[in-house]
């Protein structure tokens, strides 16, 4: 067992952390003084990462999670629990798109194909939630964010006038709505608590899954994730927010 660090500044786990929003996430926080774990499905992925942000100054280390293995889940936990005794800040930002895209048939999609999109995009979020959570709670004002999607807003997609009307994939559209009613649940379970949980809208941005046809930068995609890692006391909880304005469910 490692000794443990003493440790009074914030701490920031990101899944997905490796490339994209979640690289910019971690970059953003780093930039405000908070150490920041950098996760990725490969250790040296992670490593490769927490050693260009230590190039800009940040604090930070390269940890192996895999969100969908129980025994990364568990192994993650185990050293942060040792290294810092706390996890101030948890961002859910490790997901995937449906293989299929915005098909019209959403009838026909397989069954193999919502469990993989539901794997990562719900079910290892909350696993890995509540492995951290009882460190979570030893931070004096724990901040969860969940990493949604508009298209998870069932809101806007009942709305045959909405901007997202029709674009639909069953499978990826689902685990976000999922996500989001975790999130209210969550967040009501610790209503009473310092800890805020939310779901954050990015927008549509210029990554791997958002490709090159998106509007937004990453730096500017990251920018909502960091807002509600940073939020103060009289920050909301169990909302859906983009760049500070809420989002239907």
């Amino acid at each position: 067992m490692s000794i443990q660090e003493t440790h009074s500044g914030k701490v920031a786990l990101i899944t997905g952390a490796n490339r994209g929003i979640g690289l910019e996430t971690a970059k953003q926080l780093g930039e405000q003084g908070i150490t920041v774990l950098v996760a990725a499905r490969k250790l040296a992925n992670a490593e490769e990462t927490a050693a260009h942000l230590k190039l800009q100054g940040i604090h930070a280390y390269g940890i192996q999670l895999d969100v969908t293995n129980p025994a990364d889940r568990l192994a993650a936990a185990q050293w942060i629990g040792e290294k810092f005794g706390k996890l101030d800040i948890l961002v859910n930002n490790a997901g995937v798109g449906a293989a299929t895209g915005f098909t019209p048939v959403n009838s026909q999609v397989a069954d193999e194909e919502i469990q993989r999109v539901f794997a990562t995009n719900f079910f290892a979020v909350v696993s890995l939630t509540r492995e951290l959570l009882p460190l979570i709670r030893k931070s004096p004002a724990g901040r969860i964010v969940n990493l949604s999607s508009i298209l998870g807003s069932l809101t806007l997609h009942a709305d045959p006038n909405s901007p997202i009307a029709d674009f639909k994939s069953v499978a990826y559209d689902a685990s976000k709505s999922a996500l989001n009613a975790y999130t209210i649940h969550l967040a009501w379970e610790l209503k009473d608590t310092p800890i805020k949980v939310n779901s954050a809208h990015p927008g549509w941005v210029k990554t791997e899954l958002g490709t090159d046809a998106a509007p937004m930068e990453i730096p500017d995609g990251a920018k909502t994730s960091v807002a509600l890692a940073l939020l103060g006391p009289d920050g909301p909880t169990g909302r859906f927010i983009h760049l500070g304005q809420e989002i239907p469910w």
